[in-house]
């Protein structure tokens, strides 16, 4: 199967408005206790439910191991059966699952996908991945040089088996006899599927195999510009790992709303830079391992965080959604001028923002920010050229 060029298209295709989510990493203080964990899950579940109420798109969860303070969202699964739980609306989305054998079988990754996409109703957005910090592919003993080609067997794999209704596999990290995987997704063909994107050239990856582009490292306007464009060309010839194609792009960015700009650069570069300085500690594969296998350092910190950005009068990086309403939509716009898709917001880090004026903080942008991109808002033009994507018997999961 491969996708087929529309050889008409235009520079200047009209767009659906971006869309917003929550991206969740459950970063929690020392010191550590079951009952502060307890606080950060209940935090983080009354600002999805929030959310949900709001008008936001996806809730968004990492999976993550052994990583103290950043990230202790190391069953995203349950989570976010929590969240589809207590919402009705917000879709929920794995940002995404290890796609690592001494992580997750591939067979489990499967049913518990399918089990959470009937539970919610058909709301699962299915992100994958393959770590990038030694902490965790050295504590599950993984062989780094093994991880991408173990990602792109299970991309390849679990879709077939939601859409079949017996599956066998004899492949190079896991082989199976032919059997039923249960239960099928709701959804159909299967959820939209994503590739979490960390460094410049997994947007390629993604294309290819005509998964979305899930950004989950921040960068700034030209960079994000330069992937997005070459995302959007090559997905026009991809061949398709699934049964559908999903060409969006979206990307991570921070969140802290306020009517007083002042206010907001406080308290946002606080939140900022705490969440910069637990990024620094993370011990990257690259740094411990000599390996080609990873490429980049995978820094999910804002860029410009630790020396501000001399061009704000507050020093806010570049495109970063910190300050007020004003300040968020214009950065917004030129998000989305680019082609971006969908903007996903971690709205606060180790607790530094208390939980009422993170709430609060969510309610002023969807009263002041979020209609300004609605479906009835004015329509928004790509920058670069796009075409729908078709693919030779698939279906296209694009942009609702």
């Amino acid at each position: 199967m491969s996708c087929t060029h529309l050889e008409n298209s235009s520079p200047w295709e009209i767009l659906p408005p971006v869309k917003f989510g929550l991206f969740f990493e459950l970063s929690v203080p020392r010191p550590f206790s079951p009952e502060r964990e307890r606080e950060v899950f209940e935090n983080a579940l009354e600002q999805a439910r929030l959310a949900d109420e709001l008008g936001f798109e996806c809730a968004w969860a990492v999976e993550h191991h052994f990583l103290e303070e950043y990230s202790h969202c190391s069953a995203p699964e349950l989570f976010l059966t929590a969240v589809a739980m207590q919402t009705r609306r917000i879709r929920v989305g794995h940002g995404a699952v290890v796609c690592v054998p001494e992580i997750n079988h591939p067979i489990r990754l499967a049913e518990r996908a399918a089990f959470l996409d009937i539970l919610s109703g058909g709301r699962l957005e299915f992100g994958t991945a393959r770590s990038s910090t030694w902490t965790e592919i050295g504590g599950f003993q993984a062989d780094p040089d093994d991880t991408k080609k173990d990602w792109d067997e299970y991309v390849r794999v679990i879709p077939q088996m939601w859409m079949r209704e017996y599956v066998a596999h004899e492949g190079r990290c896991f082989s199976m006899p032919e059997r039923a995987v249960l239960p099928k997704p709701l959804q159909r063909p299967h959820p939209p599927m994503w590739v979490t994107v960390t460094s410049p050239g997994t947007e390629l990856d993604a294309a290819d195999r005509g998964l979305g582009c899930l950004g989950v490292a921040t960068a700034g306007f030209a960079e994000q510009e330069r992937r997005t464009r070459e995302y959007h060309r090559r997905i026009q010839h991809c061949d398709p790992v699934g049964g559908s194609v999903n060409d969006r792009v979206a990307t991570l960015n921070f969140l802290y709303c306020h009517e007083d700009a002042r206010v907001a650069a406080e308290r946002g570069l606080r939140f900022l830079g705490s969440f910069a300085m637990l990024n620094a500690h993370l011990f990257f594969t690259r740094e411990a391992y000599p390996t080609s296998a990873y490429q980049s350092l995978a820094n999910l910190a804002p860029t410009g965080s630790g020396g501000g950005n001399p061009a704000d009068p507050y020093g806010i990086p570049e495109g970063i959604c910190v300050g007020d309403p004003k300040r968020i939509t214009e950065a917004i716009r030129r998000w989305e001028s680019i082609g971006v898709d969908g903007i996903n917001f971690i709205v606060n880090g180790m607790e530094v923002i208390p939980q009422p004026a993170v709430l609060e903080s969510l309610r002023l942008f969807a009263r002041e920010v979020l209609p300004q991109f609605k479906k009835d808002a004015p329509v928004r033009a790509a920058s670069g050229a796009r075409s729908e994507p078709k693919a030779n018997g698939v279906t296209t999961g694009g942009r609702a």
